[in-house]
Parts: C-alpha cells; sequence; structure tokens
C-alpha cells in the first residue's frame, strides 16, 4: 500500500558542488533527480518534495549586490521566494515530463510557501546564518554601519553577512497541500526551508530578513501534513558512525533511543549530518518512520531494504 512520503532533497540534487551555477547545469541535475521522484511515485507513493536554496539565494543576493546602482535589491524574504520560483519550476517541468514518459498521471503543483516564525525567537538576537558574498574587513565594517547589518568572519574566507535562523512554527498552504495529495497530484513546498514571515500585532503576515533551516521546515511539513514518512535524501547511501575512519560502521535500522545516544556522543557534525538526524529523530518519535539515504536508494529504502531507517520504539528493526 503506498505511503504519504516527504521528501527533503539536498543541496546536490539542484547543484553539485564546484560546478558552476548555470541553469542550465542546475536543469539538467534536477532532471536526474525527478527521474528518481517519478520511480517513487511509480510504485503507488504519493509525493510531497521540499528541497534546499542555500547557493541559489546566495547567487541572487549576489546579483543584487553587483546591480544595486542600477535595481533596488529586494529583502532576503523576496530572494527567498524567487529562488522557491524558479526551482519549483525546474521541479514541476521535469517530473511532468518523467511521469509523461511513464505514462502516468502528470499531476504536478509547485506552491510558493510561507512559513511562520515568532517574532520573539532568540535567534533574532544573535543572528549566525552566514548568507551572500564574501568581503573584507574594511567593506565589513562599512556594510555595518551603513545598512546595520551583522557582519563575522567565515571560516578565514573573509567576512559574510549573517542573519537569524528561527525555528519553524507554522507552514502555510498545508490544508491545500492535503487535498492536492488526496488527488495523486505531486506537490513541491517549502523549498530553501520556506519564505520566514512572522505574524505582526495586527494579525498580519510579514516578510523577515531571516533563513529557516531547511531540515526543520521539512519536518514541520512531514508533521502538518500527517505524512508516513520523512525521507531526507543526500550524497551518501547511509548514515555512518565513525565516517571516514577505518571503524566506519553503516547504520540501518536504528530505534529513536539507539539514535539518540549517538547524537549524545556527537557521531554527527553539526554542518553536515547532525541537522539531518536531528529531524528524523524528532519525526520517529511522533510514531513513525524516517529514512536518510542516497537519491539513487529511494525507493528501496521505503520498502526497508536500503537506506538508515530511524524507527519507532514499538517497531522491529530490521537490519
Amino acid at each position: 500500500m503506498g505511503k504519504r512520503v516527504v521528501i527533503a532533497l539536498g543541496g546536490n540534487a539542484i547543484l553539485q558542488p564546484n560546478q558552476e551555477a548555470t541553469f542550465e547545469n542546475q536543469l539538467k541535475n534536477v532532471e536526474d533527480s525527478c527521474a528518481k521522484i517519478a520511480e517513487i511515485t511509480e510504485a503507488g507513493h504519493k509525493v510531497i518534495v521540499t528541497h534546499g536554496n542555500g547557493p541559489q539565494v546566495g547567487n541572487i543576493l549576489r546579483q543584487n549586490e553587483e546591480a544595486k546602482e542600477y535595481v533596488p535589491a529586494l529583502p532576503i524574504d523576496a530572494c527567498s521566494a524567487e529562488s522557491q520560483g524558479f526551482i519549483g519550476y525546474m521541479m514541476e517541468q521535469s517530473l511532468k515530463n518523467e511521469l509523461a514518459r511513464k505514462k502516468l498521471p502528470t499531476n504536478v503543483i509547485t506552491l510558493l510557501t510561507q512559513t511562520e516564525v515568532s517574532a520573539s525567537d532568540p535567534a533574532f538576537q544573535s543572528p549566525t546564518k552566514p548568507i551572500g558574498v564574501f568581503y573584507t574587513r574594511e567593506e565589513a565594517v562599512e556594510l555595518a554601519a551603513e545598512k546595520g547589518w551583522e557582519m563575522a568572519e567565515d571560516a578565514g574566507r573573509g567576512y559574510r553577512r549573517v542573519v537569524p535562523s528561527p525555528q519553524p512554527q507554522k507552514i502555510h498552504g498545508v490544508e491545500a497541500i492535503k487535498q492536492l495529495v488526496a488527488t495523486d497530484t505531486v506537490v513541491i513546498s517549502t523549498g530553501g526551508g520556506g519564505i520566514p514571515v512572522v505574524q505582526n500585532e495586527e494579525g498580519d503576515l510579514k516578510g523577515v530578513e531571516a533563513v529557516i533551516d531547511k531540515d526543520r521546515s521539512a519536518l514541520r511539513l512531514s508533521e502538518q501534513v500527517e505524512a508516513d514518512v520523512f525521507m531526507i535524501l543526500t550524497d551518501v547511501p547511509n548514515v555512518y558512525l565513525h565516517f571516514g575512519e577505518p571503524n566506519q560502521q553503516k547504520l540501518e535500522g536504528v530505534p529513536v533511543k539507539e539514535a539518540k545516544q549517538y547524537m549524545t556522543e556527537g557521531h554527527f557534525a553539526d554542518g553536515s549530518m547532525g541537522p539531518k538526524m536531528e529531524a528524523a529523530i524528532a519525526f520517529a518519535e511522533s510514531g513513525k518512520e524516517s529514512i536518510i539515504c542516497s537519491l539513487d536508494a529511494a525507493v528501496e529504502a521505503l520498502a526497508g531494504r536500503a537506506g538508515t531507517r530511524i524507527l519507532p520504539e514499538k517497531s522491529t528493526v530490521n537490519a
């Protein structure tokens, strides 16, 4: 029986490391990714896709910076919306084409998605998320004074603007997503964590200058749409203990309690697998299954034969 699956695509699904960020390169990567997503649909599952947008938003911000003398720059929330639009366009078109080749229904839609955060989130008091281009120290001091930006040194490569990364509270448009999925429509939603918005004292939504972690938003989306499976697709087939070391150990079926112990022991880096495992564990704690695997192994992983599966405690581990 088919499952309702939220698929969180990693950045490599759109742009490979060190690859030139041309539209053609990104479209080819998306086409390859969508061929695999179509296989999940073909296997009878109901699919909701979300994706990252870090490099794309960074490039849009750079375009803004380069053209600021001629065209007024857009705020970060508008840049996030822009990236959602063109990535969603590539995905929707590619999925429609792939499903048509398989003679399957080609109902695919992209939803420009707002993610509500709390205006009182502590992240707004301590911005930590680097975005955009690199600057010299002198340029950083000037921008901080001129625009009020928070600037920080980034790994010895120069200075970048840092913005808040608040916790997602609510994905907007979920009822529409659930209705669409019920009619066998593949939905692309919450790209890049969603467009960050807050609710003001009058109850109106308003965009804010922030970046929401895509794995946390994918978790919130999975919870709100009542997904059966939360699947995080990355560039490795499994999660590993002692990754890259001689005693590297592949994880397959892992109960929540065991997975939390591995997190406590510090096996997963904050900048890579840590946020993915954190989100996967949180979803499995609700009594459902999370999967972390490569794109190629997605169909097999949904059948319980591949990937790392974070299992609710009542489940039997099928390693």
